[in-house]
């Protein structure tokens, strides 16, 4: 069996248009970072066939940015992506509130790839918007 058969590869997001014509494809752990952004950015409720796909994470938009948010940020990015990526196992998700932009919340993803055992990290960025 290939090393790498449960890593795959898909359609790069945003879906573009290849070199050859084709559909853009990404592979191998370019792929996986890419399907975490999409879960991490897609709202429960966002796709019709399947409501509850994503991350809670959008229920904080209008939090203020305090550990409280932090914490709730973390724990919702870990449940979504232990449910909705069997590819990988998170070993730490950690956030912060970015010292330049005081409502941008940065949520750091390390994880490893369980086919490759090939450990990374991603750093998703999250916008609140501030009650005036």
């Amino acid at each position: 069996m290939p090393g790498n058969v449960l890593v795959g590869r898909g359609w790069t997001f945003p879906v573009r248009i290849g070199g050859s014509g084709g559909i853009s494809l990404s592979g191998d752990a370019s792929d996986i970072d890419e399907a975490i952004r999409i879960i991490i950015g897609t709202s429960p409720g966002e796709r019709v066939m399947r409501p509850d796909f994503g991350c809670r994470i959008h229920e904080l938009v209008f939090a203020p940015a305090n550990s409280q948010t932090v914490g709730l940020a973390q724990r919702f990015v870990l449940e979504a992506l232990k449910w909705w990526e069997p590819r990988i196992e998170v070993i730490e998700v950690s956030g912060s509130i970015d010292a330049v932009e005081p409502n941008r919340l940065l949520i750091n993803v390390i994880y490893t790839i369980r086919d490759t055992k090939d450990e990374r990290s991603l750093v998703y960025p999250f916008y609140l918007i501030a009650r005036e």
